[in-house]
């Protein structure tokens, strides 16, 4: 006669009870931040064809989109600006007008809804001319990385005053961590918060992100700053850096094709690990579902889990309203 299996793992599979109880990973409106558009106008909510389900905003529509999500249980968002290109040059210099789109848009959601949480984008290419995270050299096209801090600088410094709780630095420049860091201590933010995109890759998953805010570069790529996808100890050279520099979280980006990286980062850090599960991975899902070839909901809480079995202590996520109302159901 066979020798039966003495260790059943399906015992813990049984019931639905039981496979609740043993469940490891589990996902709540409190894992996810929110990412949102921003647009001038009044009384503007346009879809993003790359993206269905995803809105740009004015600044009045935007906050009835965060008292909404407010309700579903999200309390941290990442707004991002779409401007004029009549108001982009290659210094960025609109990224520090208090009174322009991104800035104020930012001050009066924390006027209406005092406690979430605000985390702003630091980054040259929605303001620049050129379209690069950093200053571009006019005679060579090279990305000028110690040129870029002083404005880098000057844009954190400028969110912070608007009300920003954590200041996001995506440009990937050396050193600007500390840069940041310094400018924001010396002005008394102590108390804001960085949240560094450590390991941001030069990834094809951008694409609708990009439509989103008409933010492409116009000349050459972005590889000379963003990581190769196919370096992983490169990463944790740059959460080293972060460390040291005074980074409170970090983040991986993208998400879904780099969970090898959240793991190997999350293992040697005791800092906060974020994941920007992003635009282009959205719209793939969303593309498939749409089609019927993949049951999208399901597809959905399967990659969010996914990034927080990584390690992801928190996901950036155009999935997060939907999500939330998902999980809200049972």
């Amino acid at each position: 006669m066979p020798l039966l299996p003495v260790d059943r793992p399906r015992r813990n599979r049984k019931s639905q009870v039981i496979r609740d109880m043993v469940q490891e990973t589990r996902l709540t409106a409190h894992d996810f931040i929110f990412p949102l558009f921003l647009i001038e106008g009044h009384s503007q909510r346009l879809e993003v064809k790359s993206m269905p389900g995803i809105y740009r905003y004015s600044a009045d529509t935007v906050i009835e989109e965060v008292g909404r999500c407010v309700e579903l249980g999200i309390k941290s968002f990442a707004p991002f600006p779409s401007i004029s290109d009549s108001l982009k040059d290659r210094l960025a210099r609109e990224s520090a007008n208090m009174d322009g789109l991104y800035l104020k848009a930012v001050a009066d959601i924390k006027r209406q809804f005092p406690d979430v949480v605000l985390m702003t984008d630091v980054a040259m290419d929605p303001y620049s001319s050129d379209g690069h995270d950093g200053v571009v050299d006019v005679d060579s096209g090279e990305i000028l990385n110690d040129a870029s801090l002083e404005v880098l600088g000057q844009m954190a410094l400028a969110q912070a005053r608007a009300g920003a709780d954590i200041i996001g630095p995506s440009d990937m420049m050396d050193g600007r961590v500390a840069w940041i860091r310094d400018v924001l201590d010396s002005n008394a933010f102590q108390h804001v918060s960085i949240m560094s995109y450590t390991a941001k890759y030069a990834s094809a998953f951008y694409g609708p992100f990009r439509d989103a805010l008409d933010s492409a570069p116009k000349k050459g790529d972005k590889k000379s700053y963003q990581m190769n996808p196919a370096n992983r100890r490169e990463a944790l050279r740059e959460l080293a850096l972060d460390e040291t520099e005074g980074a409170d979280m970090v983040m991986i980006k993208p998400a879904l094709s780099y969970l090898d990286i959240i793991r190997e980062v999350k293992d040697r850090t005791n800092l906060p690990v974020t994941a920007y599960n992003v635009s282009g991975e959205y719209a793939m899902i969303k593309a498939a579902a749409l089609n019927g070839w993949m049951d999208g909901e399901r597809t959905m809480l399967e990659v969010l889990l996914s990034i927080k079995r990584a390690g992801a202590d928190a996901i950036l996520t155009y999935f997060a309203k939907e999500a939330a109302e998902v999980l809200r159901k049972g």
